[in-house]
């Protein structure tokens, strides 16, 4: 399992690329800009006023990836940052951008109700961190880590 945010969407861009060709002198620009761009996207929108509620309405599957602003602006900073400069073609470009959204889904549901009062909250928040049970535990503990790392200036 993943031991941290960057780990868990490294996985997933690697998971979701497997099906698109790409160049290969351009293969590890284009996995990293991934990455960093859904990454750059989580950090940003944890800063934001009014983000720890997005992220968590992504995280626990109560809004879909393809319609969240987290994803819409990962594609941004992708687009903006890696495809402009790679020139890889429009049918390329659109096949990656394509990829955010699926890897943006699978960090969907990761946030759970652990104490079993019905909602997610803070405390449930708290139990992920401290490794509550099943893929939350392991997966979003980590994620959970992650995102609150880069907001309170850890390092990433």
């Amino acid at each position: 399992m993943a031991s941290s945010i960057l780990d868990l969407i490294k996985q997933q861009v690697s998971a979701q690329a497997g099906g698109v060709e790409i160049p290969a002198g351009a293969k590890n620009t284009v996995l990293n800009g991934l990455t960093d761009s859904i990454f750059g996207s989580l950090s940003q929108t944890a800063m934001k006023a009014g983000g720890i509620e997005q992220l968590k309405s992504l995280l626990t599957g109560s809004t879909s990836a393809a319609s969240s602003p987290i994803t819409a602006l990962a594609g941004q900073l992708f687009n903006v940052n890696v495809l402009k400069k790679l020139n890889l073609g429009s049918t390329l470009n659109t096949a990656l951008s394509g990829l955010i959204p699926a890897v943006m889904g699978k960090l969907s549901g990761i946030l759970k109700d652990q104490d079993g009062d019905g909602d997610v909250d803070f405390n449930d928040i708290l139990i992920t961190l401290k490794g509550g049970a099943g893929r939350a535990s392991s997966a979003g503990g980590g994620l959970l880590s992650g995102i609150l790392g880069k907001v309170l200036g850890g390092n990433r």
